[in-house]
């Protein structure tokens, strides 16, 4: 079978006739926001959002998301809804409104200081506070109010999103029992020894099991998941089956790789390969012979964007005939600033990035550009398609589609993927060059 947005809406029409499919995921695939000119729309960059938008459409599904977009609550309706996306409406984004204290404790407390830093091998320490997990645990209740609001029957299809909403399966097996609830686990999932120190670590296995799927990008860390359930709740896991039955009700756990809308829309609106590096060249300033090298993705420890600094510098001092002919381009959104592991990762990118333009840099040439502003896809796009190399440099990632978008955005199949053995991608993407980000000389050889 050939899967497509035609495909799906098939097998729904015809074999899961009245089905709805809701979607439920912290982060909204469009944002509103005020500016200067009235009401800007804004698509976010995201791997999360490039994965499940083109199935939400094709479903003509309700997307459940908290709303956080400063003119967000100017363009929803008395009920908190609009039609999306804009000029052509398929679904329907549904939007949950959160205090700032809400959003402090839950998302960027409990969520990314707890769960994050407890999911990666990056060697940050989680902080784990009572407050933040009563947040968390409240701000999960909202939801699953939400989605038995939005809910037309008794039994919808649900997809939740992610490790913000780890205790909602549970929260809405009790309440919609019928509900075929389906839980994807973006990030990666801990061995039991390291997931043992979260305070509230069968709580949080509780609400998953609430799930009658609970998918991962690896087996590996689907395994991970089985064996922390294994180890502190009371359960049957059928291994060759990968169930698991708890509180007489059985849960399916099996490793599904996300993948990217293919071919990518967007590509349709973009100008040729040839006119996006010309622009791009332009934009910064670089003469046509040198080779532009990007990473794409937000400021984050995990992503391994000071390893890749640190490997070119190690092309420069082995291979000084690459200066002034090699340039590297880091886009990083900023991300969850007010966290400090994330304010002192963003001092020490720019700090590093000045030193290496002082060292090899001359009063017409930087190494390396340093742009630390949130973009459009579509301006990602541009920049995957100017590029000669694309770096993606996981410490540890479940999988990370910056790897896969920007194998998308070369329809003309040039280009070259450097990507970490520690990215999911890494094990489908088999022709990239696969890379350890810690071992520096590896990665800089690669970069040849």
């Amino acid at each position: 079978m050939t899967w497509s947005p035609d495909t799906l809406r098939k097998i729904l029409a015809e074999d899961l006739p009245e089905t709805q499919v809701i979607v439920v995921s912290n982060r909204e695939p469009y944002i509103h926001n005020v500016n200067d000119d009235g009401v800007e729309l804004l698509v976010p960059a995201s791997g999360l959002v490039s994965a499940l938008e083109p199935i939400t459409r094709a479903c003509a599904g309700t997307w459940i998301a908290y709303g956080g977009g400063t003119a967000d609550r100017l363009t929803v309706d008395e009920n908190d809804r609009v039609e999306v996306p804009p000029g052509n409406p398929s679904y329907t984004l549904r939007r949950v409104w959160l205090t700032e204290e809400e959003y402090q404790a839950y998302y960027l407390g409990f969520a990314n200081e707890g769960l994050w830093p407890l999911c990666h091998i990056a060697f940050t320490r989680p902080i784990f506070r009572a407050s933040d997990w009563e947040a968390y645990e409240a701000v999960n209740r909202k939801f699953a109010d939400t989605v038995v609001a939005e809910a037309r029957n008794e039994r919808p299809i649900v997809l939740v999103q992610d490790y913000h909403f780890a205790l909602l399966p549970r929260m809405i097996r009790e309440r919609l029992p019928e509900a075929i609830v389906i839980t994807f686990w973006h990030i990666p999932w801990p061995n039991s020894e390291v997931y043992s120190i979260c305070p509230w670590r069968e709580r949080i296995l509780e609400g998953l099991l609430g799930s009658s799927i609970i998918g991962f990008h690896t087996q590996f860390h689907a395994n991970n998941f089985t064996e922390s359930v294994d180890r502190f709740l009371e359960s049957r896991i059928e291994r060759a089956d990968a169930a698991i039955s708890y509180g007489g009700q059985t849960t399916l756990v099996h490793a599904y790789p996300i993948s990217i809308e293919w071919p990518a829309e967007l590509l349709a609106r973009l100008p040729a390969v040839e006119e996006c590096r010309a622009r791009v060249r332009e934009r910064c300033g670089l003469p046509a012979n040198v080779k532009l090298c990007v990473g794409v993705e937000r400021l984050d420890y995990t992503k391994g964007i000071l390893d890749r600094f640190h490997a070119l510098d190690e092309l420069f001092t082995r291979h000084p005939e690459w200066v002034a002919k090699v340039v590297f381009l880091q886009v990083a959104a900023p991300s969850r600033g007010t966290l400090p592991a994330y304010q002192q990762l963003h001092d020490e990118c720019l700090r590093y990035a000045e030193e290496l333009n002082q060292r090899y840099g001359t009063e017409d040439y930087s190494p390396l550009l340093m742009v630390a502003e949130h973009h459009s896809q579509e301006q990602v796009y541009e920049i995957y398609r100017a590029a000669d190399i694309c770096m993606v440099t996981s410490l540890h990632d479940g999988m990370n589609l910056v790897a896969k978008e920007f194998v998308a955005a070369r329809d003309d199949e040039q280009g070259v993927l450097l990507l970490s053995t520690f990215a999911g991608a890494s094990r489908e993407l088999l022709e990239a060059l696969i890379v350890n980000p810690y071992d520096t000389a590896m990665t800089s050889e690669a970069l040849l």
